[in-house]
């Protein structure tokens, strides 16, 4: 048989295989059976007697543990079906974050009076007094100005839908072409006479070249006016739910596509200004390594918000940032929304969704942090050796600064997160890695059920890195391997691919031993392994909003990914790849 049919069987296999429902319950208890601690049992107890709730909303305090090797099986076991989609609950998940996401609102609402009126507001007193003023210096010093030219250079679009095109066709090449939504608000910012024409005002030049669009984006520009249909003239962005954990979902916000274009332009603008202080927010890497470190010595606390960007208040935005930044920033947001089919003003300034956002956040909170710990420096009149490192909502502090940056942040309207903030003990997390003691003891969460190959692969595979983890990353905890060999005897012969770490989920993955590959021939260095791909169906657009997706980002991989048209399906390939360098987690011991 040519090895071209027989790659065509077996992805026809890959792809018509279908897992039986009752796998994912067995290999639930069999991984909780591994861990073989009183909250592992606690947790099958709960998921095999179908107490779902209860299960949920299981916490693991690290106070309450004295042991690495203790906390780190019960917080294994307590967080694994804390994100898992198929709990049966008596609630309903969207009606949850939707009363959260009001909570919040009114919240905003609260913040926005208080700094109406500052300067008779009870709260505003001794420390913040200091600390208010030291935060508005702090960001004006970061952002200074910018530039037009600036504005226009770094936008871009986002990676998702907007208001008028679904997300399933979210690629440059069709954004370009067909997207044409924008607020009121951000086209009167691009076309300066817009209000004067709307009021029946004359203008001394045609309304074309008043057009700060047309003179940044001729040839697009042109594209928008043949279209016929811009501006399409949105209200403001449509809130949503998308799944979140296993107790309720996450409410965002859906943008105008042009909006968003320029959204991005002003993140782009912050991050580049946080950079010139050691905040990289293309990384996560410096809060992991901090988190790490203060799970040792105990000076830093990693923080955590509740509902951050659902927290950022209008009011709060305006009293911080420079005016023209506000002035920027408050013409390309939306300031009002769709829940439903219900219109309303929000109190918020921007939510999740919105393009600057998470830049936004991310400087707040470091000029807040910064600020608390100069004040910190000054009063106690010792230089702090701590660091503090922010990456959107996940803040660290050192541990004296912490008690200030809360009644300061409760003061600008933010509610720390108890329950995922630690500034005692021997834990911390942050940015997704978890420490006690400096040993790695992120979890592993099961998010839904198993359903076919592809869901095999990432569940074994998860396991067998925990399994790693668990054995201080050399060779893999023993106890696991009954839960790994259970998930790849549901796969079939033909389908048990062995692949090293370095290729992802494309397989199981395997040490060099188990895998026995064959070495590559005709003088190559290395060995040759085949591995599971999934890929986007796509298709070219033969169209002008290719050929503006091609001008805008220079040539490249990613630029072609970019360019393409998505189908909102996935299709399965076998790859034949090149290993020169066998990375594996090593044997079972």
């Amino acid at each position: 048989m040519s090895s071209k049919k027989h790659n065509s069987q077996v992805l026809k296999s890959l792809s018509a295989h279908r897992v039986t429902s009752e796998v994912t319950s067995d290999a639930i208890l069999r991984y909780l059976h591994s861990l073989d601690c009183p909250r592992a049992l606690a947790v099958a107890l709960l998921f095999k007697h179908g107490e779902h709730e209860q299960l949920a909303k299981l916490e693991c305090n690290p106070l309450n543990y004295i042991s690495m090797v203790e906390f780190r099986d019960a917080y294994t076991a307590t967080k694994f079906l804390s994100k898992f989609q198929d709990l049966t609950l008596d609630y309903d998940l969207d009606s949850v974050a939707l009363a959260k996401f009001e909570k919040f609102e009114q919240s905003c609402a609260s913040t926005n009076t208080r700094f109406r009126n500052l300067s008779v507001d009870p709260d505003y007193t001794g420390p913040i007094v200091w600390l208010h003023s030291a935060v508005i210096h702090k960001i004006e010093q970061i952002l200074r100005g910018f530039s037009a030219e600036e504005f226009f250079r770094r936008a871009n679009w986002g990676p998702g839908a907007s208001t008028i095109i679904k997300s399933r066709d979210a690629s440059a090449a069709i954004k370009f072409q067909i997207e044409t939504g924008i607020t009121r608000d951000l086209y009167a910012l691009l076309h300066p006479n817009f209000y004067a024409q709307t009021l029946g005002g004359q203008l001394s030049l045609p309304f074309k070249e008043q057009s700060l669009l047309a003179a940044a984006y001729p040839l697009w520009f042109e594209h928008l006016e043949s279209s016929g249909s811009f501006p399409n003239f949105q209200v403001g962005n449509k809130v949503v739910t998308v799944p979140k954990d296993a107790t309720t979902n996450r409410v965002i916000a859906i943008e105008p596509g042009i909006n968003i274009w320029f959204q991005k332009a002003i993140g782009e603008m912050i991050n580049s200004r946080l950079r010139r202080v050691g905040v990289d927010l293309r990384y996560q890497s410096r809060n992991q390594q901090l988190a790490h470190s203060a799970s040792l010595s105990g000076v830093n606390a990693t923080v955590d918000f509740s509902s951050a960007s659902d927290s950022i208040s209008s009011g709060l935005v305006e009293a911080l940032l420079p005016p023209s930044w506000f002035t920027l920033l408050d013409s390309c947001r939306s300031r009002f929304g769709l829940t439903g089919t219900d219109c309303r003003s929000w109190n918020k300034f921007s939510s999740m969704g919105n393009g600057f956002t998470f830049s936004l956040q991310s400087l707040i909170f470091f000029a807040m942090s910064s600020c608390c710990k100069d004040y910190i420096q000054i009063h106690d009149g010792k230089v702090p050796h701590e660091s503090v490192s922010v990456y959107g909502d996940d803040v660290i502090i050192p541990v004296r600064c912490l008690s200030l940056f809360s009644e300061l942040s409760e003061f600008y309207g933010f509610s720390l997160n108890a329950q995922k903030s630690f500034s005692s003990g021997h834990f911390r997390e942050s940015c997704g890695s978890h420490y006690y003691s400096g040993v790695d003891v992120k979890p592993y969460y099961l998010k839904g059920n198993i359903t076919n190959v592809r869901s095999l692969y990432r569940a074994a595979n998860a396991i067998r890195r925990l399994a790693h983890r668990h054995n201080n990353s050399y060779g893999c905890d023993y106890r696991f391997k009954d839960t790994f060999d259970f998930l790849v005897a549901r796969v079939p012969k033909a389908l048990r691919l062995r692949i090293p770490e370095s290729l992802g989920d494309g397989g199981f993955i395997a040490n060099f031993d188990e895998a026995t590959p064959v070495r590559a021939r005709h003088s190559i260095e290395g060995y040759y392994v085949r591995h599971a791909v999934e890929e986007s169906v796509t298709f070219q657009l033969d169209t002008i909003g290719l050929l503006l997706a091609r001008l805008w980002v220079p040539s490249s991989a990613q630029s072609l990914q970019n360019s393409v048209a998505k189908r909102g399906q996935t299709r399965l390939s076998l790859k034949r790849s090149l290993v020169q360098q066998w990375v594996d987690l090593g044997p079972w011991i």
